[in-house]
C-alpha cells in the first residue's frame, strides 16, 4: 500500500492551479470536468502519480469558499533550503506565514507558505 493523494477543496480552480503550480513548481498532472455533478478535479504534484503521492484539487462549481476548519493541519513538503524556498516563493507571489527557522522544540529547519485558500504547506529543509 501507499498514500496517492490528498484531496483539498478549493473556491477558485483557476488561481489554485497557478499557485500550486507557478508559485510552488509542480506540475497540472490530470484535470477533468464533471459537468453532471458540477465539479473539476485537477491533479498537481512533483513526479506522475505513479511514482509519489500528488494533491487532488477538488473545485465545486457552486462554491467559492470553504471553512477549513480545525482537524486539518498542512501540506508538507521538502526542500534544500527552507529560507531560500520562502524567498523564491515570496518572489513568485505566495504568501509565506512563517520565515525559516527551527521548529520548536526541535532542530528541524522549517517554514510555512499558505495557497490562496488558506491551506498551509510546510517546507522543510533536508537535513
Amino acid at each position: 500500500m501507499r498514500i496517492l493523494h490528498t484531496m483539498i477543496r478549493v473556491g477558485h480552480l483557476e488561481r489554485s492551479l497557478a499557485f500550486y503550480t507557478e508559485v510552488l513548481g509542480m506540475r497540472l498532472l490530470r484535470q477533468k470536468d464533471y459537468p453532471e455533478g458540477r465539479f473539476t478535479l485537477a491533479f498537481v504534484g512533483y513526479q506522475d502519480e505513479s511514482e509519489g503521492a500528488v494533491i487532488e484539487l477538488t473545485y465545486n462549481w457552486d462554491r467559492d469558499h470553504y471553512d477549513l476548519g480545525d482537524a486539518f493541519g498542512h501540506i508538507a513538503i521538502a526542500v534544500d533550503d527552507a529560507a531560500a524556498a520562502c524567498d523564491a516563493i515570496r518572489a513568485r507571489g505566495g504568501k509565506v506565514v512563517r520565515e525559516a527557522g527551527p521548529m520548536k522544540h526541535g532542530k528541524t529547519v522549517i517554514a510555512f507558505v499558505e495557497d490562496p485558500d488558506g491551506y498551509r504547506i510546510e517546507l522543510i529543509q533536508r537535513a
